[in-house]
């Protein structure tokens, strides 16, 4: 049963080669993200950061570490599920912490999509990963596919967020040079 089990996963290789490999190159983009934040003009507190900055790269790095979780050559599938258990409850309790500081920060007020794109879908994504991880053990089809599902959707959601933040900095900017023109 165990050898029908890894098997499994076997199938899976490429797609978390893929997906990781984008994963840790978009980490390295939120890097210069960060680098843009630091030098434009307008201040901002450290809070934003840790309300939109952190979070995505967050995503991308646990789209990175669930790649190699599941591409690590495992005995039994308990094993991978017991380990992204523990990364979905890590990322839903930190998601908990993200939504407080997104209340807390005073440097930009979020709307609807911000809150789907920096908080919901995240909280989804990480719960998806507990909800595979109890069911890989005993059904892991399905499972698989849900964490598969579960690792885009933090891709896609780190990607829309440096996507936005950098749109944002550039629109700050602009605002800034227009205001110091006239």
């Amino acid at each position: 049963m165990q050898i029908a089990e890894i098997a499994l996963l076997s199938g899976w290789q490429n797609f978390y080669v893929v997906v990781g490999s984008g994963a840790a190159a978009l980490t390295g983009l939120m890097f210069v993200v960060i680098t843009l934040i630091a030098g434009n003009r307008v201040s901002r507190s450290g809070e934003a950061v840790g309300a939109f900055g952190t979070p995505t790269v967050l995503a991308f790095s646990m789209a990175l570490l669930i790649s190699a979780l599941l591409s690590a050559p495992w005995q039994a599938l308990w094993q991978a599920g017991l380990l992204l258990g523990l990364c979905g409850l890590g990322g839903v309790a930190y998601m908990l912490i993200v939504i407080r500081r997104t209340h807390r920060q005073s440097d930009y007020q979020p709307v609807r999509e911000d809150w789907l794109w920096y908080t919901i879908f995240p909280l989804v994504s990480y719960s998806a990963l507990v909800v595979a991880a109890i069911v890989l053990p005993f059904n892991g089809t399905p499972a698989l596919f849900i964490t598969g599902a579960a690792t885009l959707l933090l891709l896609f959601t780190g990607i829309h967020n440096a996507w936005d933040t950098v749109l944002y900095i550039a629109l700050v900017h602009l605002e800034t040079d227009n205001k110091s023109q006239e």
